[in-house]
Protein backbone atom coordinates (compact mmCIF):
# COMPACT_ATOMS: atom_id res chain seq x y z
CA UNK A 1 0.00 0.00 0.00
CA UNK A 2 1.58 3.28 -1.40
CA UNK A 3 1.55 6.41 1.52
CA UNK A 4 -0.26 9.66 0.06
CA UNK A 5 0.20 13.08 1.60
CA UNK A 6 -2.08 16.02 1.45
CA UNK A 7 0.56 17.25 -1.00
CA UNK A 8 0.25 14.44 -3.66
CA UNK A 9 -3.74 15.36 -3.61
CA UNK A 10 -2.82 19.21 -3.92
CA UNK A 11 -0.63 18.59 -6.66
CA UNK A 12 -2.27 15.75 -8.40
CA UNK A 13 -5.84 17.81 -8.59
CA UNK A 14 -3.94 21.26 -8.75
CA UNK A 15 -5.28 22.64 -5.59
CA UNK A 16 -4.01 25.84 -4.36
CA UNK A 17 -3.21 25.91 -0.74
CA UNK A 18 -4.63 28.38 1.62
CA UNK A 19 -3.30 27.84 5.11
CA UNK A 20 -1.23 24.96 7.17
CA UNK A 21 1.79 24.86 4.80
CA UNK A 22 4.00 22.90 7.33
CA UNK A 23 0.96 20.08 7.73
CA UNK A 24 0.78 18.64 3.67
CA UNK A 25 2.98 16.25 4.81
CA UNK A 26 0.12 14.08 7.05
CA UNK A 27 -0.90 10.97 5.67
CA UNK A 28 -4.29 9.84 4.25
CA UNK A 29 -4.87 6.85 5.32
CA UNK A 30 -8.48 6.14 3.93
CA UNK A 31 -10.19 6.84 0.77
CA UNK A 32 -13.33 7.84 2.44
CA UNK A 33 -14.50 11.20 1.50
CA UNK A 34 -16.38 12.81 4.02
CA UNK A 35 -18.99 16.16 3.82
CA UNK A 36 -19.00 17.60 7.26
CA UNK A 37 -22.47 19.13 6.58
CA UNK A 38 -23.43 18.06 9.91
CA UNK A 39 -20.52 19.12 11.88
CA UNK A 40 -20.70 22.78 10.79
CA UNK A 41 -24.17 22.55 12.10
CA UNK A 42 -22.54 21.81 15.43
CA UNK A 43 -23.13 17.61 15.50
CA UNK A 44 -19.59 16.41 16.03
CA UNK A 45 -20.04 13.33 17.88
CA UNK A 46 -19.39 10.86 15.10
CA UNK A 47 -17.14 13.60 13.20
CA UNK A 48 -14.87 10.89 11.08
CA UNK A 49 -11.63 12.69 11.57
CA UNK A 50 -9.27 10.64 9.83
CA UNK A 51 -10.94 11.04 6.11
CA UNK A 52 -10.26 13.64 3.81
CA UNK A 53 -13.14 16.64 4.24
CA UNK A 54 -14.65 18.12 1.61
CA UNK A 55 -16.34 21.47 2.19
CA UNK A 56 -18.77 23.03 -0.69
CA UNK A 57 -21.42 25.30 -1.13
CA UNK A 58 -23.80 24.47 1.34
CA UNK A 59 -21.20 23.95 4.06
CA UNK A 60 -19.63 26.73 3.15
CA UNK A 61 -22.63 28.69 3.02
CA UNK A 62 -24.53 27.82 6.40
CA UNK A 63 -20.98 28.45 7.99
CA UNK A 64 -20.98 31.81 6.90
CA UNK A 65 -24.23 32.19 8.81
CA UNK A 66 -23.18 31.43 12.22
CA UNK A 67 -22.42 33.52 15.19
CA UNK A 68 -18.47 34.67 14.83
CA UNK A 69 -18.02 32.64 18.23
CA UNK A 70 -19.77 29.52 16.61
CA UNK A 71 -17.66 29.50 13.54
CA UNK A 72 -14.27 30.04 15.77
CA UNK A 73 -15.45 26.75 18.04
CA UNK A 74 -16.54 24.43 14.67
CA UNK A 75 -13.08 26.01 12.93
CA UNK A 76 -11.62 24.35 15.68
CA UNK A 77 -12.95 21.09 16.35
CA UNK A 78 -12.93 20.54 12.18
CA UNK A 79 -9.10 21.00 11.86
CA UNK A 80 -8.77 18.46 14.34
CA UNK A 81 -4.97 16.83 14.93
CA UNK A 82 -5.90 13.69 12.66
CA UNK A 83 -7.57 15.71 10.06
CA UNK A 84 -5.09 15.20 6.79
CA UNK A 85 -6.65 17.94 5.07
CA UNK A 86 -9.88 20.16 4.17
CA UNK A 87 -11.06 20.96 1.06
CA UNK A 88 -13.14 24.09 -0.13
CA UNK A 89 -14.73 23.15 -3.91
CA UNK A 90 -15.87 25.88 -6.27
CA UNK A 91 -13.08 28.60 -5.35
CA UNK A 92 -15.34 29.92 -2.76
CA UNK A 93 -13.62 32.10 -0.43
CA UNK A 94 -12.82 30.51 3.01
CA UNK A 95 -14.00 32.20 5.82
CA UNK A 96 -11.29 33.74 8.23
CA UNK A 97 -12.43 31.90 10.91
CA UNK A 98 -11.53 28.78 9.37
CA UNK A 99 -8.37 30.04 7.61
CA UNK A 100 -7.02 30.83 11.14
CA UNK A 101 -8.18 27.33 12.78
CA UNK A 102 -6.04 25.68 10.02
CA UNK A 103 -2.71 28.02 10.27
CA UNK A 104 -2.94 27.42 13.63
CA UNK A 105 -2.88 23.46 13.50
CA UNK A 106 -1.49 23.28 10.50
CA UNK A 107 -3.93 21.33 9.05
CA UNK A 108 -3.52 21.98 4.80
CA UNK A 109 -6.36 23.97 3.71
CA UNK A 110 -6.91 24.26 0.58
CA UNK A 111 -8.93 25.15 -2.76
CA UNK A 112 -10.34 23.63 -5.80
CA UNK A 113 -12.00 25.03 -9.05
CA UNK A 114 -13.76 21.74 -9.34
CA UNK A 115 -17.56 21.08 -8.28
CA UNK A 116 -18.05 19.09 -5.04
CA UNK A 117 -19.25 16.03 -6.52
CA UNK A 118 -16.39 16.21 -9.03
CA UNK A 119 -13.49 16.33 -6.78
CA UNK A 120 -14.93 13.97 -4.54
CA UNK A 121 -15.35 11.26 -7.50
CA UNK A 122 -11.89 12.42 -8.81
CA UNK A 123 -10.43 12.07 -5.26
CA UNK A 124 -12.14 8.88 -4.41
CA UNK A 125 -10.90 7.00 -7.36
CA UNK A 126 -6.97 8.32 -6.51
CA UNK A 127 -7.18 7.40 -3.55
CA UNK A 128 -8.57 3.96 -3.68
CA UNK A 129 -5.85 2.83 -6.16
CA UNK A 130 -2.97 4.46 -4.22
CA UNK A 131 -4.01 3.07 -1.26
CA UNK A 132 -5.57 -0.40 -2.25
CA UNK A 133 -3.58 -3.81 -0.92
CA UNK A 134 -0.53 -4.26 -3.13
CA UNK A 135 2.18 -7.12 -3.85
CA UNK A 136 4.76 -7.37 -6.12
CA UNK A 137 5.35 -10.70 -8.45
CA UNK A 138 7.91 -12.03 -10.35
CA UNK A 139 6.81 -12.13 -14.56
CA UNK A 140 5.49 -10.33 -17.23
CA UNK A 141 1.95 -8.69 -17.88
CA UNK A 142 0.92 -8.35 -21.06
CA UNK A 143 -2.97 -6.85 -22.94
CA UNK A 144 -3.61 -9.99 -25.10
CA UNK A 145 -6.26 -9.43 -27.17
CA UNK A 146 -7.66 -7.00 -24.34
CA UNK A 147 -7.05 -9.73 -22.19
CA UNK A 148 -4.43 -8.97 -19.08
CA UNK A 149 -2.81 -12.12 -19.21
CA UNK A 150 0.40 -12.57 -16.13
CA UNK A 151 3.07 -14.78 -17.66
CA UNK A 152 5.22 -16.60 -14.73
CA UNK A 153 7.46 -19.26 -14.70
CA UNK A 154 10.97 -20.09 -13.21
CA UNK A 155 13.94 -17.61 -14.25
CA UNK A 156 15.29 -17.81 -17.44
CA UNK A 157 12.39 -20.11 -19.20
CA UNK A 158 11.80 -17.88 -21.48
CA UNK A 159 8.82 -15.27 -20.08
CA UNK A 160 10.43 -12.18 -21.49
CA UNK A 161 11.44 -13.97 -24.95
CA UNK A 162 7.81 -14.69 -25.23
CA UNK A 163 6.93 -11.11 -24.47
CA UNK A 164 8.91 -9.67 -27.22
CA UNK A 165 7.55 -11.95 -30.15
CA UNK A 166 3.85 -11.04 -28.93
CA UNK A 167 4.73 -7.36 -28.60
CA UNK A 168 6.01 -7.57 -32.23
CA UNK A 169 2.77 -9.45 -33.69
CA UNK A 170 0.87 -5.79 -31.80
CA UNK A 171 0.19 -6.81 -28.19
CA UNK A 172 1.10 -4.19 -25.48
CA UNK A 173 3.46 -5.18 -22.96
CA UNK A 174 2.63 -4.01 -19.18
CA UNK A 175 5.44 -4.84 -17.10
CA UNK A 176 8.60 -7.64 -17.40
CA UNK A 177 10.36 -8.97 -14.72
CA UNK A 178 8.58 -7.22 -11.82
CA UNK A 179 4.78 -6.48 -11.64
CA UNK A 180 3.46 -4.61 -8.99
CA UNK A 181 -0.46 -6.05 -7.94
CA UNK A 182 -3.20 -4.04 -6.36
CA UNK A 183 -6.41 -5.24 -5.03
CA UNK A 184 -8.78 -2.13 -6.76
CA UNK A 185 -11.99 -3.80 -5.70
CA UNK A 186 -13.73 -7.12 -4.94
CA UNK A 187 -11.87 -9.98 -7.37
CA UNK A 188 -9.71 -7.17 -9.47
CA UNK A 189 -6.53 -6.88 -9.67
CA UNK A 190 -4.60 -4.39 -11.54
CA UNK A 191 -0.90 -4.82 -12.33
CA UNK A 192 1.62 -1.94 -13.67
CA UNK A 193 5.37 -1.70 -13.69
CA UNK A 194 7.39 0.01 -11.04
CA UNK A 195 8.49 3.10 -12.40
CA UNK A 196 12.22 2.19 -12.70
CA UNK A 197 11.24 -0.98 -14.99
CA UNK A 198 8.42 1.09 -17.10
CA UNK A 199 8.10 0.33 -20.68
CA UNK A 200 11.59 -1.90 -20.82
CA UNK A 201 12.18 -5.10 -21.60
CA UNK A 202 15.25 -7.38 -20.01
CA UNK A 203 16.18 -9.87 -23.39
CA UNK A 204 19.57 -12.28 -21.97
CA UNK A 205 22.09 -11.41 -24.79
CA UNK A 206 20.87 -8.29 -25.76
CA UNK A 207 20.22 -6.38 -22.46
CA UNK A 208 17.76 -3.98 -21.78
CA UNK A 209 15.37 -2.77 -24.48
CA UNK A 210 13.10 -0.02 -24.20
CA UNK A 211 9.65 -1.37 -25.85
CA UNK A 212 7.97 2.12 -26.30
CA UNK A 213 11.26 3.71 -28.22
CA UNK A 214 11.43 0.45 -30.68
CA UNK A 215 7.67 -0.25 -31.33
CA UNK A 216 5.85 2.89 -29.74
CA UNK A 217 3.47 3.90 -27.68
CA UNK A 218 0.96 1.38 -29.01
CA UNK A 219 2.84 -1.45 -27.89
CA UNK A 220 2.66 -0.54 -24.53
CA UNK A 221 0.44 -0.04 -21.43
CA UNK A 222 0.88 1.41 -18.04
CA UNK A 223 -1.51 -1.10 -16.59
CA UNK A 224 -3.81 -3.53 -17.01
CA UNK A 225 -6.63 -6.10 -15.13
CA UNK A 226 -5.31 -9.27 -15.13
CA UNK A 227 -7.72 -11.61 -15.91
CA UNK A 228 -5.53 -15.09 -16.72
CA UNK A 229 -2.04 -16.82 -15.22
CA UNK A 230 0.10 -18.66 -17.45
CA UNK A 231 2.63 -20.29 -15.83
CA UNK A 232 5.66 -21.84 -17.87
CA UNK A 233 7.55 -24.64 -16.64
CA UNK A 234 10.51 -27.01 -18.18
CA UNK A 235 8.67 -30.13 -20.02
CA UNK A 236 8.47 -32.38 -17.52
CA UNK A 237 7.60 -36.33 -19.01
CA UNK A 238 7.13 -37.83 -15.87
CA UNK A 239 3.81 -35.38 -15.46
CA UNK A 240 0.60 -35.60 -17.00
CA UNK A 241 -0.61 -32.48 -18.70
CA UNK A 242 -3.91 -31.32 -19.40
CA UNK A 243 -4.83 -32.65 -22.59
CA UNK A 244 -8.33 -31.77 -23.06
CA UNK A 245 -8.25 -28.10 -21.19
CA UNK A 246 -11.52 -29.62 -18.75
CA UNK A 247 -9.60 -29.22 -15.58
CA UNK A 248 -8.95 -25.30 -14.78
CA UNK A 249 -6.26 -24.66 -11.95
CA UNK A 250 -6.65 -22.00 -9.55
CA UNK A 251 -4.26 -19.65 -8.12
CA UNK A 252 -5.16 -16.67 -5.60
CA UNK A 253 -3.08 -13.48 -5.44
CA UNK A 254 -4.40 -10.97 -2.03
CA UNK A 255 -8.15 -11.84 -2.13
CA UNK A 256 -8.94 -13.15 -5.63
CA UNK A 257 -8.65 -15.98 -7.16
CA UNK A 258 -7.50 -16.15 -11.09
CA UNK A 259 -7.58 -19.16 -14.09
CA UNK A 260 -4.21 -20.85 -13.71
CA UNK A 261 -2.80 -22.82 -17.24
CA UNK A 262 0.48 -24.16 -16.51
CA UNK A 263 1.85 -24.49 -20.37
CA UNK A 264 5.37 -27.45 -20.48
CA UNK A 265 8.27 -25.43 -22.62
CA UNK A 266 10.24 -27.67 -24.76
CA UNK A 267 12.26 -27.26 -27.89
CA UNK A 268 10.14 -26.69 -31.12
CA UNK A 269 7.12 -25.47 -29.63
CA UNK A 270 6.01 -21.58 -30.58
CA UNK A 271 5.33 -20.43 -27.57
CA UNK A 272 4.16 -16.90 -28.48
CA UNK A 273 1.54 -18.56 -30.23
CA UNK A 274 0.49 -20.74 -27.37
CA UNK A 275 0.23 -18.05 -25.08
CA UNK A 276 -2.13 -15.92 -27.28
CA UNK A 277 -4.10 -19.18 -28.52
CA UNK A 278 -4.88 -19.33 -24.40
CA UNK A 279 -5.89 -15.94 -24.31
CA UNK A 280 -8.34 -16.02 -27.05
CA UNK A 281 -9.64 -19.30 -25.67
CA UNK A 282 -10.23 -18.30 -22.26
CA UNK A 283 -11.74 -15.15 -23.85
CA UNK A 284 -14.41 -17.38 -25.46
CA UNK A 285 -14.91 -19.98 -22.32
CA UNK A 286 -16.17 -16.18 -20.89
CA UNK A 287 -18.54 -15.74 -23.31
CA UNK A 288 -20.07 -19.51 -22.83
CA UNK A 289 -18.29 -21.30 -25.46
CA UNK A 290 -15.71 -23.90 -24.08
CA UNK A 291 -14.58 -26.75 -27.07
CA UNK A 292 -12.90 -28.94 -24.29
CA UNK A 293 -16.53 -29.46 -23.24
CA UNK A 294 -18.42 -29.64 -26.15
CA UNK A 295 -15.82 -32.15 -26.95
CA UNK A 296 -16.06 -34.39 -24.00
CA UNK A 297 -20.16 -34.08 -24.89
CA UNK A 298 -19.88 -35.46 -27.99
CA UNK A 299 -17.49 -37.87 -27.13
CA UNK A 300 -20.08 -39.04 -24.58
CA UNK A 301 -23.28 -39.35 -26.96
CA UNK A 302 -20.61 -41.07 -29.56
CA UNK A 303 -19.80 -43.96 -26.33
CA UNK A 304 -23.69 -44.03 -25.98
CA UNK A 305 -24.70 -44.73 -29.33
CA UNK A 306 -21.96 -47.41 -29.17
CA UNK A 307 -23.24 -49.31 -26.35
CA UNK A 308 -26.47 -48.87 -27.36
CA UNK A 309 -27.03 -49.71 -31.18
CA UNK A 310 -31.12 -49.21 -31.08
CA UNK A 311 -30.86 -46.18 -30.12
Amino acid sequence: MDHVTAKDVMERFGLELVAGREGLGRHIATSDISRPGLEVAGFFDHYPASRVQLLGMSEISFFSMLPRLDKMERARRLCSPDTPMIAVCHDMRIPPELIHAAEETQVPLLTSKFTTTKLSSKLTDFLENRLAPMTAVHGVLLDIYGLGVLITGKSGIGKSEVALDLVKRGHRLVADDCVEIRQVAEDTLVGNAPDLLQHLLEIRGLGIIDVRMLFGASAIRNYKRITLIIDLENWDPQRSYDRLGLEEEKQRILDTELTRLTVPVRPGRNMSSIVEVAAMNHRMKAMGMNAAEKFSERLNDMIGKEQDPLA
